[in-house]
């Protein structure tokens, strides 16, 4: 009989002798006989690496902590002194705190192994000269990630594709029939859902929304966060001003339910705002405004979408916006 793509992938996962390189080849294949490119796409980086195009999955920003050395007045010294990660942020901004690691998984593991992992600083010492200690030199910064980030890296990696490989199993027909020699029919239905799991169960919170004209919004909102929220929808389009007022009537406004995620003043604040977008006024078009205004309130929230019942976007598609659907692409930059 042969062998399930789908449960020999959960057996490996769940065993110890069989490397994540393995096993993310035999989902590389499951992904192309379900037709997920959106799954193909995130095992393929995985597997060969992060381009410095594509961002990484917030599971792959790992913390870097620094040391430096400087010298002060009469021949002082001080060696190996921990700098406050808030200095480094103050004065040379979050992606020297905050590292995306663009390695393959392969490369993950083995750095996993590493007793140090050390990370060119060089540059910091011109940005933090006379900053951390008022009239001292500073000489040297050494910066390091921890080895216990990249081992965080590959649960989180192997937890994901248990968790994809169950839910597929229970939501998608057919999907643990396919085997080396044995596709699943492609149906629209299916390729949906298996689109759906994906974004559940591997970027969570980042959203691509995709209008009928090809147009797509990108929302990245961290649930109670009001800060990301005004800065996702002013990547989507909006205003500064205007995301931040949106953003904060959300916040003063609880949704109902899943099925009414925008209150009574978000929704007064749609009607009245609406035109400009319409006019051409605001870099986003009106006709996805609603939906990603709606699918924004529900990140905010921390409300998920229930397979089994409507979704804010789907009600909001059918209130003449364009249908929508959903797409996630991988996080930036490397060690």
């Amino acid at each position: 009989m042969a062998i399930s793509i789908l449960r020999d992938i959960q057996a490996a996962v769940l065993g110890d002798e069989t490397d994540l390189s393995t096993i993310m080849l035999k989902l590389r294949f499951l992904a192309s006989r379900l037709g997920s490119e959106q799954l193909e796409d995130w095992v393929k980086y995985e597997t060969e690496g992060y381009p410095r195009d594509v961002e990484v999955p917030a599971y792959r920003i790992v913390s870097v902590t620094y040391s430096g050395t400087w010298s002060g007045p009469f021949g002082g010294g001080i060696k190996n002194a921990p700098i406050p990660l808030y200095l480094i942020e103050k004065y040379a901004g979050t992606k020297w705190t905050r590292k995306p690691v663009r390695e393959s998984i392969a490369g993950v593991e083995e750095l996993a192994k590493s007793k140090t992992i050390g990370i060119d600083a060089s540059n910091l010492i011109l940005l933090l000269q006379n900053k951390v200690y008022e009239g001292w030199a500073c000489n040297a910064i050494s910066g390091e990630v921890s080895t216990i980030a990249m081992k965080e890296i590959k649960q989180a990696v192997r937890s994901r594709v248990l968790e994809l490989t169950l839910e597929l199993e229970k939501r998608v027909p057919g999907a643990a029939e396919v085997t080396v020699m044995k596709a699943m029919p492609q149906e629209p239905v299916s390729e949906a859902a298996v689109t759906q799991i994906f974004n559940q169960t591997v970027y969570g919170n980042v959203t691509h929304v995709t209008a009928t004209d090809g147009a797509q919004v990108t929302l990245s909102i961290t649930a109670g966060d009001i800060g990301s929220m005004t800065n996702a929808l002013v990547k989507a389009g909006l205003p500064q001003e205007a995301a931040k007022e949106f953003s904060e009537i959300v916040a003063a406004e609880p949704p109902e339910s899943l099925g009414k995620p925008l209150g009574n003043k978000a929704l007064a604040w749609i009607k009245k705002n609406g035109p400009k977008a319409a006019s051409g006024a605001w870099k986003i078009g009106s006709d996805v405004l609603t939906a990603v205004l709606t699918e924004a309130a529900m990140k905010f929230a921390g409300l998920n979408h229930n397979p089994g019942r409507r979704s804010a976007m789907s009600i909001a598609a059918k209130a003449r916006v364009p249908r929508l659907h959903l797409r996630v692409t991988p996080t930036r930059r490397l060690l």
